[in-house]
């Protein structure tokens, strides 16, 4: 059984940094493209994505230069390093896996195989 838990989320001050971790278990995580999406109301979201070996990545315009994706194959397991947090990246946020190509990164949330089941995050101005 495949399953993705997300954890690090919580409550920050506007400027702060929170890093987010995504644990998987029950699949070959090499094998699979790894995305952060964000839920706010019921609007889901793209952050950013990474390749099943980490050598390429995407990210919304939104979060580019102060978001940092990355990946560890050993440990599989999936990081999302935010800072220059504002008021605006307060959400639920999701870790999705996609079994991929070599190379491949996904923007699309139709895209991703499995999803986990979201962590809180708050920016307070």
């Amino acid at each position: 059984q495949v399953q993705l838990v997300e954890s690090g989320g919580g409550l920050v001050q506007a400027g702060g940094s929170l890093r987010l971790s995504c644990a998987a278990s029950g699949l070959t995580f090499s094998s699979f493209a790894m995305g952060w999406f964000r839920q706010i109301g019921k609007e889901r979201e793209f952050v950013a994505t990474i390749s099943r070996s980490g050598g390429r990545t995407d990210y919304a315009d939104s979060v580019e230069g102060r978001f940092t994706i990355s990946r560890d194959n050993a440990e599989n397991t999936v990081h999302l390093q935010m800072d220059r947090l504002n008021s605006e990246d307060t959400a639920v946020y999701y870790c999705a896996a996609a079994f991929a190509k070599v190379g491949q990164v996904l923007r699309i949330e139709e895209g991703y195989d499995y999803w986990g089941q979201g962590t809180q995050v708050t920016v307070s101005s």
